[in-house]
């Protein structure tokens, strides 16, 4: 029997994004993904925009994803902890995956060490310079006074306009696109980071593009990628954090 003594980590899986179809596709793909893993893993952390929508109304929850959450739930009913980050589309996420899964809800950032390694984890988003409109738009979805007036509304209304803007997410039409390694924001916050404290791995979602990059000689940004494009992930096993693809290789990216 397989000693379970693995870490692993994925991000934005967009479930709701595209058609009912792709959809669907890529939630099987996912189960797939969490059957292959399940006789390995310690601990899975999935980092944010699991959902493309998401919020949790007292009494209702969005319909669908039905097969993931069953699997979900088969895992840590077996004891493999699940961890669950708050992404910006699926900020809205309360006690709902606590009460049914046990799993530990991460708003921000994640401090973890493992088998004598440093992970600094986070979804990604608002970090770095830029972006100041998103960081503001945060604060005002993050606060008690928007989720209580959101909550007012029907989910039919509430959740059908969330879902309609939530398709216009870059992710179906583009896949990221590469610029330049040192002008991305993550990896500027990763080094200022990197100056007060030390990490062997940060990790992130968000950037939607499967990067591994050294940053200095012993400190490495993960970022997971997604799974529209990529089905990318990383896995640490007790010595090294790998990013990995499921079912498929390793995709060029994009100029």
């Amino acid at each position: 029997m397989a000693t379970r003594n693995k870490l692993y980590f994925a991000s934005d899986f967009h479930l709701g994004t595209g058609s009912y179809a792709s959809s669907r596709e890529r939630e099987d793909r996912l189960v797939r993904w969490l059957d292959s893993i399940k006789a390995d893993a310690a601990e899975v952390y999935l980092m944010g925009d699991v959902f493309d929508f998401w919020f949790e109304y007292k009494t209702v929850v969005p319909k669908g994803y039905i097969r993931f959450l069953g699997k979900l739930a088969e895992l840590t009913d077996a004891g493999i902890k699940l961890y669950l980050f708050k992404g910006n589309h699926d900020m809205w996420m309360f006690d709902y995956f606590e009460q049914e899964l046990g799993a530990t809800i991460i708003s921000n950032e994640l401090e973890i060490e493992r088998n004598g390694k440093k992970f600094y984890l986070h979804h990604g988003d608002g970090l770095g310079p830029g972006d100041g409109t998103y960081k503001i738009l945060k604060k005002i979805f993050r606060s008690k006074i928007c989720q209580w007036l959101f909550a007012r509304l029907h989910p039919n209304f509430g959740v059908g306009i969330a879902n309609y803007w939530s398709r216009h997410s870059r992710i179906a039409a583009e896949g990221g696109k590469n610029k330049d390694i040192e002008q991305e924001w993550i990896v500027i916050y990763s080094k200022e980071l990197l100056k007060t404290k030390f990490y062997d791995y940060l990790v992130f979602g968000h950037r939607h593009l499967p990067l591994d990059i050294q940053l200095n000689e012993h400190s490495r940004y993960i970022n997971l990628g997604e799974w529209v494009n990529y089905s990318s992930y990383a896995v640490f096993d007790g010595e090294e954090l790998t990013l990995r693809h499921f079912e498929q290789k390793a995709k060029k990216l994009k100029d």
